[in-house]
C-alpha cells in the first residue's frame, strides 16, 4: 500500500482540528469524533491545547484509505506558532488548506497558500462550516479566486446553507475546463476540435493537481461530515503518494522533537530514502546557520555527540515507532516515505539531516519580531529555568533563549503574546516554575554599511593573546545570511585554529555595535599566524609561549568589532505589510493615523462602498495600529499584517540591545574580564 504524508492548514477556528476528528472517524479510526470544545481530540493532546482549544505543536495520526495510507499532520493555525507549521512543510507530499464558509479568506490563510504554492506542494481547499449561519460559496469562492490569487476548480457546489442540513453536491463545472486549459494547449486544442471525454478532463485535473499548478475546493463541514467523504476521495486520487527508494542511502529530516517520560529525546522525522533500523549507527547533521539571513539566531550550531566537529553527528536507534491505524507502533525498521518516532539520537535537533541531506528545509515564513525578559517568580530557581528554557528551545529553535550573565536575565523571542502566555504556562505546569515576562520589546539586526577590516598580530601592540587574527567584514545582498571565507592558505596554521576564528566570528556576530544581531554580510580571514608548539629544555608542553583555541576565541570579537565599526552598522526595524479593509469614507481619517505610526501606505483600492489600503507599518506599532481602527471606521474594519522585510531605522534614537557577553567594544573592559589583564 502507498503512503501520503499529508499536512491540514489553516487559519485559527477555521475549523482544521475538527476536520482532521472527521477524517478518522470517516477512515475508521475512531469510534467517537473527538471535540475541540470538550478537550477530547485526539491530535490536540497538551492539556493546554484542550483547555484553550487550539493547536499548538503539530501531532501525526495515521488512517488507511483503500489504496493508500496517509499519515496526516494536523498544525497550528494561530499565527505566533507559525514555526511549528513551517517545519512540517518540508515532509509533506499534500495538503489540505480548511477556509471558513463564514469568515472567508483570513490573514493566515493567505499566508499559508503563497507558501504552498512556493514550495509547489500539492494543495486541496476544504471551505467548511457551510452549515453555520452566514456560511457563503459562491461568494467565497471568488474570495479565494480575488485575495488567494491561485487557479481554483470547484469540485460541486453546496445545498442548504447555513442549516443543518448543508451538503455538498459534487459535480465540475464549467469553469474546470477553463482553469484546466490555462495550463494544457493540448486541452484546450482537444475541446475546440471534437470536445473532451470526461475522462480527459479527470486525467489533466489529477496531473495538474499532483503538479501543484491547480487546487481543486470542496464545500462541507466538519461538524456534520457533509463533503468529508468527497474529500477523502479527492485526497486518495489527487495527491502523489510518497516517493523514495527503501533500498537507496539513507535521507531523512527531523521536524520535531520532544521529550519522553524519563526525559529522553523522541524524534519525529521524515525518511525520504533509505530504510533505518534498530540498533542502527546513524549520522545526521546540524545545519550551519539556524537563521535564513534575516537575522535570527544565525549562530553556529555546535555539535554534541561523536564526530570531528564539522557539523556530522552520529547517534544509534535504540527504538523506534511508525503511524499506523490512528496511533504509533514500535517497529524494527522504517522505510522511505515513512514518518518516524526515534529514540536514541541524544544530540538530534529540528531540521537535522538523517544520512545524505534531503529534501531543503529552509525557512518559509517571518523570523520572530519580539523579544521578552523572563522573571523567575519568588523561590524559582535560576538555573533550573534556564535548563527548563533551553529544553523548550530544542522543541522550538525560534525561541531563542538568550541569556545575560552580567544582569542575570534570560530572554527569548517571540511571535506573538499567546506564545508568551503559552511559555508561562508550560513553565508551571511541566516544570513547577512561575514566571512573568517583562514588557515585549521589538527585535532588530544589523546590516553593514560596507567595508570594513582590521588585523592584529602576533605578541605586537598590545596583543595578550598568542595569535595573529586580520577579517574584513563587507555588506551581502538582504537575505544572504552570513558567509565566511578565506584569504590565506588554509594550511597556514592548524585548521583547528581556523575553526575557532570562524565559530568565534558566528557567535560574536550575534551582537553588533548596537547589541542586535549582524546579518547579511561576508566575512573573510584575512592574516593568520600562531606560535607552534613549543616548550623549555625538558619540560612539556608550555602553553605560555604556544598558541591555543583560546588565543584565537579571544582575539577574534576585538578584530571583528573594530572591522564592523569601520564598515558602520545600520540598524533595521521588523516591517509588517498590512491590508486594512474598510468603509471608502473612513480611509481619509485614517491616513495621519498611519503617517503617525510610521506606515508607508503604498496603495489603495475597493470594491462598491469598502475601501481597501495597504502598505507597510513597523512592527512596534502593529499593536496600536489594531487598537485604534475600530475607532477610526466605525468598528468595521479589518486589519491583517505578516512580517514582510526589514527596513532602516527612520525615525528616533537607534534602538539598543544590552550586551551580553564581555564587550568587545571596550578594549579595556573586555582584556580585564577575558585575560585579567588589558595588554602591553
Amino acid at each position: 500500500m502507498h503512503l501520503l504524508n499529508l499536512g491540514i492548514l489553516a487559519h485559527v477556528d477555521a475549523g482544521k482540528t475538527s476536520l482532521t476528528e472527521r477524517l478518522l472517524h470517516t477512515a475508521g479510526v475512531t469510534d467517537e469524533i473527538g471535540s475541540v470544545d470538550r478537550g477530547s481530540t485526539r491530535t490536540d493532546t497538551l492539556a493546554l491545547e484542550r483547555q484553550r482549544g487550539i493547536t499548538i505543536k503539530s501531532a501525526v495520526v495515521s488512517f488507511p484509505l483503500d489504496s493508500v495510507t496517509v499519515n496526516l499532520i494536523d498544525t497550528p493555525g494561530h499565527p505566533d506558532f507559525i514555526a511549528e507549521v513551517e517545519r512540517v512543510l518540508g515532509v509533506l507530499d499534500g495538503a489540505v488548506l480548511v477556509v471558513s464558509a463564514v469568515e472567508g479568506v483570513q490573514a493566515q490563510t493567505r499566508v499559508l497558500m503563497r507558501t504552498l504554492r512556493r514550495l509547489r506542494i500539492p494543495t486541496l481547499v476544504f471551505v467548511n462550516k457551510i452549515d453555520r449561519r452566514g456560511a457563503r460559496d459562491a461568494s467565497v469562492l471568488d474570495e479565494m479566486t480575488r485575495r488567494l490569487a491561485v487557479p481554483l476548480v470547484p469540485m460541486g457546489t453546496a445545498a442548504g446553507l447555513g442549516t443543518r442540513a448543508a451538503r455538498f453536491v459534487p459535480g465540475l463545472g464549467p469553469s474546470a475546463l477553463d482553469v484546466l486549459a490555462d495550463h494544457d494547449d493540448d486541452l484546450l486544442a482537444a475541446y475546440v476540435t471534437h470536445g473532451i471525454s470526461a475522462g480527459r478532463l479527470d486525467a489533466a485535473l489529477v496531473a495538474q493537481t499532483r503538479q501543484g499548478l491547480v487546487h481543486p475546493v470542496w464545500f462541507g463541514s466538519a461538524l456534520t461530515g457533509a463533503g468529508v467523504a468527497e474529500l477523502v476521495t479527492g485526497v486518495e486520487r489527487l495527491l502523489p503518494p510518497a516517493s523514495g527508494d527503501p533500498d537507496g542511502p539513507l535521507s531523512g529530516t527531523v521536524f520535531k522533537v520532544e521529550r519522553g517520560p524519563a526525559g529522553e529525546k523522541i524524534a519525529y522525522a521524515r525518511i525520504f530514502s533509505g530504510t533505518l533500523r534498530v540498533r542502527d549507527r546513524v549520522p545526521f547533521s546540524h545545519g550551519a546557520e539556524e537563521g535564513d539571513g534575516r537575522g535570527e539566531g544565525s549562530a553556529r550550531r555546535k555539535g554534541d555527540g561523536r564526530g570531528a566537529g564539522d557539523g556530522r553527528v552520529e547517534g544509534r536507534i535504540t527504538a523506534l515507532t511508525v503511524f499506523d491505524h490512528g496511533g504509533d507502533v514500535r517497529r524494527e525498521e522504517a522505510g522511505a516515505g515513512r514518518i518516524a518516532r526515534l529514540w536514541g539520537l541524544g544530540g538530534v535537533r529540528i531540521g537535522d539531516a538523517l544520512g545524505t541531506p534531503g529534501r531543503a528545509t529552509g525557512h518559509h515564513f517571518a523570523p520572530p519580531t519580539l523579544e521578552t525578559v523572563v522573571v523567575p517568580g519568588p523561590g524559582t530557581d535560576r538555573r533550573a529555568l534556564h535548563l527548563a528554557l533551553t529544553q523548550l528551545a530544542e522543541q522550538d529553535p525560534l525561541i531563542g533563549v538568550r541569556h545575560d550573565e552580567l544582569r542575570k536575565e534570560t530572554s527569548v523571542s517571540l511571535y506573538g503574546e499567546v506564545q508568551k502566555e503559552v511559555i508561562e504556562s508550560t513553565l508551571a505546569d511541566e516544570y513547577g516554575l512561575d514566571v512573568t515576562f517583562r514588557e515585549t520589546t521589538t527585535l532588530c539586526v544589523e546590516r553593514p554599511a560596507g567595508s570594513g577590516a582590521a588585523v592584529e598580530f602576533n605578541r605586537k601592540d598590545g596583543n595578550p593573546f598568542l595569535a595573529t587574527v586580520g577579517l574584513r567584514v563587507d555588506a551581502a545582498p538582504p537575505g544572504s545570511g552570513v558567509r565566511f571565507g578565506l584569504e590565506v592558505e588554509l594550511g597556514s596554521m592548524p585548521y583547528a585554529f581556523f575553526k575557532a576564528v570562524e565559530d568565534t566570528v558566528r557567535d560574536t556576530l550575534g551582537q553588533g555595535l548596537h547589541g542586535w544581531q549582524v546579518t547579511d554580510c561576508a566575512v573573510t580571514i584575512t592574516h593568520s599566524g600562531y606560535s607552534p608548539r613549543q616548550s623549555h629544555a625538558h619540560q612539556g608542553f608550555d602553553k605560555s609561549m604556544s598558541s591555543t583555541g583560546y588565543d584565537f576565541r579571544g582575539l577574534t570579537p576585538l578584530v571583528l568589532v573594530e572591522a564592523l565599526r569601520r564598515a558602520r552598522t545600520v540598524v533595521y526595524e521588523p516591517m509588517h505589510r498590512f491590508r486594512i479593509e474598510a468603509p471608502a469614507d473612513t480611509l481619509g481619517a485614517l491616513l495621519p493615523v498611519l503617517a503617525r505610526l510610521g506606515a508607508v501606505p503604498e496603495s489603495t483600492g475597493g470594491r462598491d462602498r469598502a475601501g481597501v489600503l495597504e502598505g507597510a507599518v513597523p512592527a512596534a506599532r502593529v499593536h496600536e495600529l489594531g487598537q485604534r481602527l475600530p475607532g477610526l471606521t466605525r468598528g468595521e474594519g479589518e486589519l491583517e499584517t505578516a512580517f514582510d522585510h526589514y527596513a532602516p531605522v527612520a525615525r528616533g534614537p537607534l534602538p539598543e540591545r544590552p550586551r551580553t557577553d564581555h564587550n568587545p567594544l571596550d578594549r579595556k573592559e573586555y582584556l580585564l574580564n577575558v585575560t585579567r589583564r588589558v595588554g602591553d
